[in-house]
């Protein structure tokens, strides 16, 4: 299983010079994991960026993975990972949720470098 982190959506979404890195997980939608926390931020990021429209598409298009919401035991999870690790919120929650299902993390977030779990690649 594999976990885009929403840096990572952008980054293919924007056609950026890693979108390749990107482009096998978010393309395998058969073993690709959204949480919910992850369409928030790409959809907040697009809508700022681009407008409704396409905010909404491209929600649609992350929901074609298998879309994983925030529950109780994954939230505390979450606030163990973030105190132990110092990550920020969503971080944290990415992070434990992949944890959850023994997904790989993908992404371009210096907070991930170096995790367990995580195929990181530096953002250019």
């Amino acid at each position: 299983m594999n976990l885009v982190d929403s840096c990572g959506w952008l980054e293919y979404l924007a056609a950026g010079p890693n979108a390749d890195f990107f482009s096998a997980p978010l393309q395998e939608v058969d073993n690709l994991l959204v949480p919910s926390i992850c369409i928030l931020e790409v959809f907040k990021r697009v809508l700022q960026q681009r407008g409704e429209d396409a905010a909404l598409q491209v929600a649609a298009l992350m929901q074609q993975g298998r879309v994983i919401d925030l529950d109780t035991a994954t939230a505390l999870d979450s606030a163990r990972i973030s105190h132990d690790h110092h990550l920020p919120l969503a971080d944290s929650v990415i992070l434990a949720t992949a944890r959850r299902f023994g997904a790989t993390v993908w992404t371009q977030d210096g907070d991930f470098e170096g995790m367990d779990g995580v195929r990181y690649t530096e953002k250019r």
